[in-house]
């Protein structure tokens, strides 16, 4: 199968920024990306928009136009929503696009606008992910949610607070020198446990921020690559979707994600690699059990094992499976329809070295990346290597 290279990538800082339109983000890391693939405008063939909350924090849908013009570009434009995995299935759809020659140049986004809407606000649009008649309307959040996902995990599988707990220390080491983080602070096991309960046993540091923000990346062909000079030193290999009951009360198991597993096993097999070649991560950590939840489903530990990856330094970035670099959600920040383009963008810099934390992966040549929405409901998952 063909690869998408990527030729650019560009993100805002992600943070707390309530004056800003969800267009002035995306048109600035659209720019970024624009530029850094060193193309003209006039050559992109189609834009994807991951959004997931526009209607309700901007009062604006039928984004796909409105960030062509944001942009400055003319060529057709879509929206994507998946909620939180809104970004991932936007690449998702590029790679597609590129693969199959419907185009040679695709710009490709995510855009989030939350802190103008407040924490309830932002909490209750956030919701909307959930099943209406399960869990909506009984009063659960996400981060109650989680909160009974972590609570199971322990119950049957051991573990316990602090264990979580090393997986926020490790992400918001990470996150320390990346000068687009949320939070470039350093955090201790103690503090973890010590933060203001929001749905035990979750604590504050145990659950990713509210962010603004906006990340994009140009895919091209190979044949177009050639033809035009342009470097791309990395390429999406392979891409796998999976799909799970939106409800938890309508599943299996609350400590194993379906959805997971299949967009993983779909990538390796599209990629035609396996999870042994795999040599570090960015994946889906909006609440500290759900990164353990997604190295476990994609393959890297066994159901019940990835509770001590963080506590044992396995997943720290000197660890033997360095797992979220960029400081993932927790740390790096969750503008949640922007989250697996900014994926997409971190680990692009990582490979080509021009990320503060490159050195940990200098001899990598495979990257996974994993987003996930709701409760996993929806994951997508992509490898990225280095291009021949």
């Amino acid at each position: 199968m063909a690869s998408a290279h990527i030729a650019g990538v560009g993100m805002t800082e992600f943070g707390e920024f309530p004056e800003r339109t969800g267009r002035d983000l995306f048109g600035e890391a659209g720019g970024t990306a624009i530029e850094d693939a060193g193309i003209d405008r006039e050559e992109i063939d189609a834009l994807y928009v991951g959004n997931f909350m526009g209607e309700l924090s901007e009062n604006q849908g039928h984004m796909g136009p409105l960030m062509a013009k944001a942009v400055g570009i003319d060529a057709p434009a879509t929206r994507i929503e998946s909620a939180c995995a809104s970004g991932g299935m936007a690449v998702r759809q590029a790679v597609k696009d590129v693969r199959n020659g419907e185009a040679d140049v695709v710009l490709v986004g995510g855009v989030e606008r939350m802190h103008n809407m407040g924490t309830t606000g932002a909490t209750g649009g956030l919701s909307v992910a959930a099943d209406d008649l399960w869990e909506i309307r009984q009063g659960i959040t996400f981060p109650g949610a989680y909160a009974l996902m972590a609570q199971r995990y322990f119950a049957v599988h051991g573990g316990d607070r602090e264990d979580l707990a090393h997986v926020a220390v490790k992400n918001h080491a990470n996150a320390a020198n990346n000068p687009l983080a949320q939070y470039q602070t350093e955090i201790s096991v103690e503090k973890v446990l010590d933060a203001p309960p929001v749905a035990l046993p979750m604590g504050l540091f145990d659950s990713s921020p509210i962010t603004d923000g906006a990340a994009a990346t140009v895919l091209v062909s190979e044949a177009y690559a050639e033809e035009h000079g342009l470097e791309t030193p990395v390429a999406i290999t392979g891409t796998g979707q999976g799909t799970d009951n939106l409800a938890l009360a309508e599943r299996d198991s609350m400590v194993w994600t379906p959805a997971t597993e299949d967009a993983g096993r779909r990538a390796y097999e599209d990629a035609g690699i396996s999870k042994d070649d795999v040599d570090f991560l960015e994946v889906h950590d909006c609440f500290t059990i759900a990164e353990v939840l997604a190295i476990e489903g994609l393959g890297f530990y066994e159901e019940g094992e990835g509770i001590t990856a963080a506590r044992e330094g396995e997943t720290a970035a000197d660890g033997e499976l360095p797992v979220n670099l960029s400081g993932g959600l927790k740390a790096k920040g969750h503008p949640v329809g922007a989250t697996g383009v900014a994926q997409i963008s971190e680990m692009t810099k990582l490979f080509r070295g021009d990320h503060v934390n490159s050195d940990a992966v200098e001899d990598a040549e495979v990257g996974l990346t994993h987003n996930a929405g709701g409760t996993v409901a929806s994951a997508v998952v992509h490898v990225l290597e280095v291009a021949e």
